[in-house]
């Protein structure tokens, strides 16, 4: 079972962060869980134009694969102008219909005002309406304030939001598969 976080910024590093953190607990909690960070920002991916999914090449196609081949996935974005990153959209368009139809899904956010939370409300979890994926019904915002200045997340609250998105991702995953 391979749990894939997909960080969608590619500058600064708290989304990632965030990400990590929840990959890290999956880990601690249930060991027996594959997991793999996907940072944007470590790949040159073209722009969507229009073309099947399987006729990109390089760095495009081994995004392309790595969440077409994930059995769950965590989504994370930094909130930009009350909306998700561009590379973050862009890999929507880029992935094919059914590359979360069936799988869970869960969302994590930073952003710098306290209001940004609503993007996962009234963006995020439409898309994966659209791709037909189960939703984790908790999410996590992270908020600038949030961290402290050598970039960890101090907030007992968000780090307790954590801890239960990583359990509902891997206990969703585990029911609707049939498996303890």
């Amino acid at each position: 079972m391979k749990l894939v976080g997909i960080s969608g910024a590619i500058i600064g590093s708290k989304t990632a962060l965030v990400v990590n953190k929840v990959l890290e607990e999956v880990k601690k909690q249930y060991p027996d869980v594959e997991t793999e960070l996907l940072d944007m920002k470590n790949y040159d991916v073209q722009f969507c134009d229009g073309r099947d999914p399987s006729a990109y090449t390089g760095d495009t196609k081994k995004v392309i694969d790595a969440v077409t081949s994930s059995d769950f996935c965590l989504i994370g974005t930094p909130i930009y102008q009350a909306s998700m990153s561009g590379v973050l959209k862009n890999l929507f368009d880029l992935i094919p219909v059914t590359a979360l139809q069936q799988k869970v899904v869960g969302f994590v956010a930073t952003g710098g005002t306290y209001q940004h939370y609503l993007v996962i409300e009234n963006q995020l979890k439409p898309i994966a309406g659209f791709f037909r994926s189960y939703v984790a019904p908790g999410y996590v915002y992270v908020h600038d304030d949030h961290f402290n200045e050598y970039k960890e997340i101090t907030d007992p609250n968000v780090l307790e939001r954590i801890e239960r998105l990583a359990h509902e991702l891997v206990f969703m995953q585990k029911r609707l598969k049939g498996s303890e």
